[in-house]
């Protein structure tokens, strides 16, 4: 069993060692977890701590605790909710190599669903926006990854759904983290100036539809630059 130090703040701790060992495999998906008074003795918590921390991780879908049997470890891929991508993004060193290609995959399918939307709703500002970021973008990984979160923030914001911003919300730090990687490549910076280019003109046109399009041929065409940049970070950790 791992050996964990002694806790600060066990009741929150605990959820969090739990969840990290979920998500690294100590404790395997339709597994069970140790006995209650086992487990407590190992994270050097009261039982009564760890069964406040139990409860909270079976309301969110990471475990299931069986009257009379071992609690056992959901399979989260399959039976999770949206609170494993809030704690993915809290535990990068243990998240599947194949994650961010998957979330870019999703992204890929909304934005330009909230794109059109802003641009249908709100296309004058969505223009302002977009001539405001052009005119003071660095050509940095760290300014891109900036103006990335704002361009999109403000999208889902002026697409009128405040359901996209409340999903966008919750990878925040994660996003523009993964950004500023991303944007080391020179090509994704280009690709992404050309983007807001064009973005701009739609929005300037209000044709909404357009603004889809563009959306949808950027962010396909990020799935390949993310896949590049992958390959490169994995090349410098050899």
């Amino acid at each position: 069993m791992p050996d964990w130090p002694a806790l600060e703040k066990p009741a929150h701790a605990v959820e969090d060692r739990l969840v990290r060992a979920i998500l690294d495999g100590t404790f395997p998906a339709d597994g069970t977890l140790p006995g209650e008074r086992d487990l407590a003795r190992q994270l050097g918590v009261t039982r009564p701590t760890l069964r406040e921390a139990l409860q909270r991780l079976a309301a969110d879908g990471w475990i299931e605790i069986r009257q009379g049997k071992s609690t056992r470890v959901k399979d989260v891929w399959t039976e999770g909710n949206l609170t494993v991508l809030a704690a993915l993004v809290r535990h990068q060193a243990v998240m599947p190599a194949t994650f961010v290609p998957q979330l870019l995959e999703v992204r890929g399918a909304l934005a330009p669903i909230y794109g059109r939307s802003a641009v249908a709703r709100n296309a004058a500002q969505v223009a302002a926006m977009l001539d405001d970021i052009l005119a003071n973008l660095p050509d940095t990984p760290e300014a891109f990854a900036s103006a990335d979160w704002r361009l999109h923030h403000h999208l889902t914001v002026l697409s009128g759904n405040p359901v996209y911003t409340l999903m966008l919300n919750g990878f925040a730090g994660f996003y523009e983290d993964m950004a500023k990687l991303y944007f080391n490549l020179e090509e994704s910076r280009t690709s992404s100036r050309r983007f807001y280019h064009d973005l701009r003109e739609a929005a300037q046109s209000r044709d909404s539809e357009a603004a889809e399009a563009t959306i949808h041929a950027v962010m396909q065409r990020s799935i390949t630059l993310w896949a590049r940049t992958a390959a490169a970070m994995a090349l410098e950790a050899v």
